[in-house]
C-alpha cells in the first residue's frame, strides 16, 4: 500500500482508507449475486468459456468449408 493511501489515526497509525469502497463493493456484489443469480450477472469465466464455445463453433465451421471445397475440388 502506498503511503499516500494511508491516512494516520488518533493514535498514529496508519489506517487504509480504501478498506471501507473495498467492503462496500464486496457486500455489494454479493448482494447482487444473490438477488439476480449467479446466471444473470456475466463473469470473466463465463465470458472465457462463452469465448471458448465461439472459436470451437468457428473451427468447426472453417473445417466444414475445408472438406466441401476439397470435394469440390475433387469433382473436377
Amino acid at each position: 500500500m502506498t503511503a499516500s493511501l494511508r491516512a494516520p489515526n488518533r493514535a498514529g497509525a496508519p489506517l487504509d482508507v480504501t478498506a471501507p469502497p473495498r467492503a462496500v463493493l464486496s457486500a455489494t456484489i454479493r448482494v447482487l449475486y444473490r438477488v439476480l443469480g449467479e446466471e444473470r450477472l456475466r463473469t470473466a469465466r463465463g465470458n472465457a468459456w462463452e469465448a471458448v464455445c465461439a472459436d470451437r463453433e468457428r473451427a468447426d465451421a472453417r473445417a466444414e468449408v475445408q472438406r466441401m471445397l476439397a470435394a469440390a475440388r475433387a469433382l473436377r
